[in-house]
């Protein structure tokens, strides 16, 4: 019995890791469950034994990509400043590391909308946290929300060519300049 389910767990990482492989070079949108099942190295109907659907399949996918690569957290430092600074600095070292992949996640986020919900969700509480102790203005949390994004942070460091830490004191200095005005 412990065999089988030894076994069992290894198809299991197989079909994921397959569809995290896929998911990462081609996209969510042109991963089908059948070249999940080919790169995995089994059929259909063990694909289905596993996961009932593609959602199902996407979530395990997603959770295995996410332990691999976790998004940061809000740094606890007290000086709001530089725990802005150092959370957008964390946000996009993690860009930089995963841009390929994430940019095709971007591109199919329509595919699974709730996962999609889930980041923006996770995005705007992180916002919140980092902006909180800047001041209770909803401006100040849209822009440090903006700073955040990962469209902001491919616009300022792949179009504009700035550098990391440039963007992370741009941005700084864009929520700074905003606090002062209002």
């Amino acid at each position: 019995m412990r065999v089988r389910a030894e076994r069992q767990a290894e198809t299991r990482r197989r079909i994921v890791e397959a569809a995290v492989e896929l998911h990462s070079t081609v996209g969510p949108a042109m991963t089908s469950l059948s070249a999940v099942a080919e790169r995995a190295g089994v059929q259909r109907h063990t694909l289905y034994a596993h996961f009932s659907d593609a959602d199902a399949l996407f979530r395990a996918c997603t959770n295995h990509w996410r332990a691999a690569h976790p998004f940061p957290g809000a740094p606890e430092v007290d000086d709001p400043w530089e725990r802005l600074r150092i959370g957008l600095r964390a946000a996009y070292d993690w860009y930089a590391s995963v841009e390929s992949e994430f940019e095709l996640f971007v591109r199919d986020s329509h595919v699974f909308p709730s996962f999609w919900q889930e980041r923006l969700d996770a995005l705007d509480r992180f916002a919140a946290s980092l902006a909180a102790p800047l001041g209770r203005g909803r401006s100040i949390k849209a822009l440090v929300g903006h700073a955040l994004e990962f469209e902001t942070w491919r616009s300022l460091v792949r179009r504009q060519r700035l550098s990391q830490r440039q963007a992370v004191e741009a941005m700084v200095e864009l929520v700074r300049g905003a606090r002062r005005g209002s």
